[in-house]
């Protein structure tokens, strides 16, 4: 004869209060922006643009002191969007707008080989898994074959540092090197 399962405390448990309830309504605007991926991309592309065309502002406030109140409306806005982590080096742009960071495993380079057959993860069963997510966002934008380039490991000393900043910083100085080599 097999042993009763212990009774929980309490009997009832009201609707839509569980744990698997409430991880799934912070996927849905997750799915959303993998599927709206090469709309997500496009303004992407505008946005970077502006930022680098402020450097010249940047410059004279200087990063350092812009990086608070660029952060926090980066960590805002990608927090609601992707469930961003801010690792500080975004790869959303080469991962069809589904962030590597969201993987339990922590995996940047691809899925663990256990993605379930209804494309769940293996760690966190009622979770979509982060990579067939950015294999599916990938497809849908224009520059989505750079999925297939490999992600360098996390770096930790960035976390929690505004990768608009890095991002815009690093094109910059390529832009100026570029016009030295250039006189």
């Amino acid at each position: 004869m097999a042993a009763a399962k212990p009774q929980m405390a309490g009997a009832y448990t009201p609707a839509d209060v569980s744990g698997v309830r409430r991880r799934r309504s912070r996927y849905s605007i997750r799915l959303w922006s993998v599927r709206n991926a090469r709309m997500l991309e496009w303004f992407y592309a505008r946005f970077s643009e502006t930022l680098l065309k402020l450097h010249w502002f940047w410059n004279l406030v200087g990063y350092q002191r812009a990086e608070r109140p660029v952060k926090a409306v980066e960590k805002l806005t990608k927090q609601f969007l992707f469930d961003c982590r801010m690792c500080g080096q975004c790869a959303l742009s080469s991962t069809g707008m589904s962030c590597p960071m969201n993987c339990p495993k922590g995996l940047r380079n691809g899925p663990c080989g256990g993605v379930r057959a209804n494309g769940h993860c293996e760690v966190e069963p009622d979770m979509p898994c982060v990579w067939v997510q950015a294999w599916e966002g990938s497809r849908r934008m224009t520059n989505g074959d750079t999925i297939l380039d490999v992600q360098k490991p996390v770096d930790n000393s960035l976390w929690n540092t505004s990768s608009w900043l890095r991002v815009t910083a690093e094109a910059a100085a390529e832009r100026d090197a570029a016009k030295d080599l250039a006189r």
